[in-house]
């Protein structure tokens, strides 16, 4: 069963999503989820909510700041940092629900908010267990491997330039989250990224808007999530890494999970970044849910 719900983060928004119960009595084991890059939740995670729920685990899922339903301002503008806050907001919310065991909570994210559950089960010991989904590892990294190394001082002088006319007062710049050509400048670029929210946004999401703003690229080049992967030991982390991730590249992650401590547990899944929702979505359920099953 889905419900609707909101909660409050400690700087006081009001973020909103949903909750699936299992149907069962008593406290469940839950699951906290949230998107990745400018990402809304009608986005495939209705999805991962019914098969977690079908295996027994209530699931609180929710809009991340500034997207969807849930409030925030700038519009479209993508804060890791403050995304990483608000997961573990979402934990303390779910913590006061009738129907979920607050000793029994596990996070999942996927893309960008698998980097950030890999910061929350690092420094959060109320994560009982946690699965990265074709996982964020450095977004400095990402942005070197999408654009050409002559163009990037371009982009650092834009960054400059709208920090300082945000500082006067102008509004923030933005770009396209995708677009097909492939020389624009958008913050995703390549084919598959467009098909995913593109397609999804015709089909399911329409909600999701084409735009993010300048500044949370600039946020992007900033974020490591990567680099405390080895503090998240003994929180147990399953991670799903793509094969042919061009996104969140494969290298990258299997490097993190070298990285990671025990217990820990690598699936390799076929196909690109965004398969796992689609013709993965089966297979990338499964996993998790096994690992939930085991661990909480």
């Amino acid at each position: 069963m889905r419900t609707d719900i909101a909660f409050k983060t400690q700087d006081g928004l009001t973020l909103a999503g949903w909750l699936f119960s299992p149907g069962t009595r008593g406290r469940s084991p839950t699951i906290v989820m949230a998107h990745g890059f400018s990402a809304v939740k009608e986005q495939y995670l209705d999805k991962y909510g019914e098969a977690f729920a079908d295996a027994g685990f209530a699931v609180l899922i929710y809009d991340n700041r500034n997207f969807g339903a849930s409030e925030g301002l700038p519009r479209q503008e993508v804060d890791p940092v403050l995304q990483v806050r608000d997961y573990r907001d979402a934990m303390t919310f779910a913590a006061t629900l009738a129907q979920v065991d607050p000793l029994r909570i596990g996070v999942w994210g996927s893309s960008y908010s698998g980097g950030h559950v890999l910061q929350v089960a690092a420094y959060d010991r109320r994560v009982k267990c946690v699965v990265a989904q074709v996982p964020d590892i450095s977004g400095s990294m990402d942005l070197r491997l999408a654009i050409r190394p002559d163009l990037l001082p371009g982009l650092f002088a834009a960054f400059e330039e709208d920090r300082a006319a945000r500082y006067q007062g102008a509004g923030p710049v933005m770009l396209e989250v995708v677009n097909e050509d492939p020389k624009s400048d958008c913050a995703l670029p390549g084919q598959d990224a467009y098909d995913f929210f593109v397609g999804s946004q015709k089909q399911r999401a329409p909600a999701w808007r084409n735009e993010v703003t300048l500044r949370s690229v600039e946020m992007l080049n900033e974020y490591e999530p990567g680099s405390v992967i080895d503090r998240i030991s003994p929180t147990p982390l399953l991670m799903l890494v793509a094969k042919r991730d061009a996104l969140t590249v494969t290298d990258l992650a299997l490097k993190a999970y070298e990285q990671a401590l025990q217990p820990k547990h690598l699936e390799l899944l076929e196909g690109g970044h965004f398969d796992p929702y689609l013709s993965g979505f089966d297979q990338s359920s499964q996993y998790a849910i096994e690992w939930f099953a085991k661990h909480l």
